[in-house]
C-alpha cells in the first residue's frame, strides 16, 4: 500500500507542473495591461515602467514562468497586484471559508443522495423510484442562482429564520457561522446531490441483481442487511469517486454562491483577480485548486484499498 500511495504521488508532479504551464501561458493572452490597473488614473509612463520592472513584467514569459515556478516551490507565490498583500495570506484567508462551505454542502448533499438513490434502486419503478429520479432531474434542472435568490426571499426575508447573507468565522461564533452557511450549502448541496442519487442507483441496480444478493436473501438474511451491507457496500466505490470529484469542484469555489450570498470565498477572489488582472492571484488561487483536486483523488484511491479487499490482494 505505501508503494501505490508514493507512485500516486510521484505521478502528482508532472500533472502539476503541466497545469501550472498551461494557466501561466493561458492568462498572459488575456486582454488588458495590470500595470493599468495599478497605476491608477494618472498613468504616468515613469511610473508603469517602474511597475514593470518591480514585478518583471517586461522580461520574456519562459523567464517569467521559471521565476514564479521557482519562488512557488519555496512557498512563495507572489504578491497580489491589487492589495499588495501576499498571495499565499489571500489564500490562507479565504480557504477556511470555501473548506467550510465545501464540507456542509457535501453532507447535505450524501445525506439526501444517497438513501434516495438507495430507496430508488429498491423500489424501482414504483412511485418511490419516480419521484427520487423528479428530484435528480430538478436538482439538475435548476440554477443554482435562482434557488438561492428564492430561498433568501422565502427563509430570510418573509419567515426570518436565517441570514440573508454574509459569512461569521466559525471559531469565533460557531452558532452563527452555521447560520450564515445554511442555505448557500444547501443550494450547493441539491445539485450534488442530485448527482450523487443517480450514480447510486445505477450502482445498486448492477449490484441488486448480482448471483451473491440472491444468495443472501435465499439464505433468509433480513432485507436491511442484504441492501446495506452486500448491496451498497459493494455499490460504494463509484459513488467514492463521484464525491471525491465534487468535493474538488466545491475546494474551487461557487462562483454564483458565493456571490449571492456575499461569501468571501475561493470563487470570489478568483473572480476580482481575473477582473483586475491580478496574475499572481489566479496563478495561486489555480494552483491551490489542482492541488485539492489531486489530494481528493488520491483520497478516493486510499478508499478504494479500505472497501475493496481484492484490491488490497492485487497490491
Amino acid at each position: 500500500m505505501p508503494t501505490f500511495i508514493a507512485r500516486r504521488l510521484l505521478l502528482a508532479i508532472p500533472t502539476l507542473l503541466i497545469i501550472s504551464i498551461f494557466v501561466f501561458s493561458l492568462q498572459k493572452l488575456l486582454p488588458g495591461d495590470p500595470v493599468l490597473v495599478m497605476a491608477g488614473e494618472d498613468r504616468d509612463p515613469a511610473v508603469m515602467e517602474s511597475l514593470r520592472e518591480k514585478y518583471h513584467l517586461n522580461d520574456p514569459i519562459p523567464l517569467q514562468y521559471v521565476r514564479w515556478l521557482g519562488s512557488a516551490l519555496k512557498g512563495d507565490l507572489g504578491i497580489s497586484l491589487r492589495t499588495n498583500q501576499p498571495v499565499l495570506e489571500l489564500i490562507g484567508e479565504k480557504l477556511p471559508v470555501t473548506c467550510q462551505l465545501a464540507i456542509m454542502s457535501m453532507i447535505f448533499a450524501l445525506a439526501l443522495g444517497i438513501p434516495l438513490g438507495i430507496l430508488a434502486a429498491v423500489k424501482k419503478n414504483t412511485w418511490i423510484d419516480y419521484l427520487a429520479s423528479i428530484f435528480a432531474l430538478s436538482g439538475l434542472s435548476i440554477p443554482n442562482f435562482w434557488l438561492g435568490i428564492m430561498l433568501i426571499l422565502l427563509v430570510s426575508v418573509r419567515l426570518g429564520w436565517l441570514p440573508a447573507s454574509g459569512y461569521q468565522p466559525f471559531f469565533s461564533d460557531p452558532w452563527m457561522s452555521m447560520k450564515t452557511m445554511l442555505m448557500p450549502s444547501f443550494v450547493l448541496g441539491n445539485a450534488l446531490a442530485a448527482s450523487i442519487m443517480r450514480h447510486t442507483r445505477s450502482a445498486m441496480l448492477g449490484v441488486l441483481s448480482s448471483d451473491y444478493v440472491r444468495t443472501a436473501r435465499a439464505k433468509g438474511m433480513p432485507e436491511t442487511s442484504v441492501i446495506l451491507s452486500h448491496s451498497f457496500r459493494n455499490a460504494v466505490l463509484p459513488i467514492v469517486t463521484l464525491t471525491a470529484l465534487l468535493f474538488g469542484e466545491l475546494l474551487a469555489g461557487a462562483v454564483l454562491t458565493e456571490q449571492i450570498f456575499t461569501i468571501p470565498g475561493f470563487g470570489k477572489l478568483i473572480v476580482d483577480a481575473v477582473f483586475n488582472r491580478d496574475y499572481a492571484v489566479v496563478q495561486g488561487v489555480v494552483l491551490c485548486t489542482a492541488i485539492g483536486f489531486i489530494l481528493m483523488n488520491l483520497l478516493a484511491d486510499f478508499l478504494y484499498l479500505l472497501l475493496n479487499p481484492r484490491m488490497r490482494a492485487a497490491l
